[in-house]
């Protein structure tokens, strides 16, 4: 899975819209749309706390490594 497909899996196993999920990792709601849209990608300090926040490894994150019939949870 890519990065977006991620993104979009936390926001719906937490149930959280893209406002919430963008305040919860500390940017707005602009940057939150424009890495789904695939216009920008998250940075280093967004990767991290996706990460603390989710519990999601950074390599999971960015599609290295593979995640299979992982529900996302809020830590």
């Amino acid at each position: 899975m890519e990065y977006i497909e991620i993104i979009k899996s936390i926001m719906n196993d937490c149930h959280l819209s893209q406002d919430k999920f963008a305040r919860i990792i500390g940017v707005n709601q602009t940057t939150v749309g424009q890495w789904l849209q695939a216009k920008k990608k998250p940075n280093m300090d967004s990767i991290i706390s996706i990460c603390s926040h989710f519990n999601v490894s950074p390599n999971e994150l960015l599609g290295f490594d593979k995640i299979e019939n992982k529900k996302f949870i809020i830590m």
